[in-house]
């Protein structure tokens, strides 16, 4: 697969700012995603804790899912699209965030997940039956099917707190990607409509359990 330069571009500047973070312990502080530095004013944080991760192995799975993906975005919407709904993801996964933990001020995460997610999710509203699998499910699924099972179990992820993951995050950016590529391409309400339909199913779930308090 040939990689556009843009994505080479944001590869290239999450592999530098991740190193930089994890050789600089003080950069990597001052720069994370932090609900009290958020608060104290440094809104930065919402953007470069984006560039930022806490291992190798994190900006690699990352990285290797934004390399499958980019060019299904690229070729329906171009360049230029493809870096605003990538920004406005990584933006949307850190506003969620915000929202759902704003009043825990210690707090914190790092990573591309929330702006890659929205790529993902992006990609799965363009070519919404392509066939993806998991690691423990061989037999490949219809990629809305995938995107719409990854939602949920975010949800689950985010009531339950499992594990070290930045589940909020995640889910924002699909909306973040969900909500930028029917904005730019509204004819999929129409061509593609119970897709669109069913992905929007999510996220009209974590809102609901949200006014009703169970999240």
């Amino acid at each position: 697969m040939n990689l556009h330069i843009v994505t080479i571009v944001i590869i290239a500047l999450n592999v530098i700012v991740t190193l930089k973070g994890l050789n600089d312990a003080s950069f990597f502080e001052r720069y994370k995603f932090s609900i009290g530095g958020i608060r104290s004013g440094q809104k930065e944080r919402m953007l470069t804790s984006g560039f930022l991760h806490v291992d190798i192995s994190h900006i690699f799975f990352n990285m290797f899912t934004l390399y499958f993906f980019a060019n299904v975005i690229i070729t329906h919407m171009g360049a230029f699209n493809f870096v605003l709904i990538y920004v406005i993801s990584l933006l949307a996964g850190s506003l969620l965030a915000l929202f759902f933990h704003k009043d825990e001020p210690y707090y914190s995460a790092v990573g591309a997940s929330g702006a890659v997610t929205g790529i993902l999710y992006a990609a799965i509203l363009l070519e919404p039956n392509m066939r993806l699998g998991i690691m423990f499910i061989p037999i490949p699924m219809p990629a809305y099917v995938f995107g719409i099972g990854y939602l949920l179990y975010s949800i689950y992820g985010m009531k339950k707190r499992i594990g070290n993951i930045g589940h909020t995050a995640h889910f924002g950016g699909a909306i973040g990607g969900y909500v930028t590529t029917l904005f730019f391409i509204p004819t999929l309400i129409f061509t593609d409509t119970l897709v669109v339909v069913l992905m929007a199913v999510p996220i009209i779930v974590l809102f609901i359990l949200d006014k009703l308090g169970k999240i």
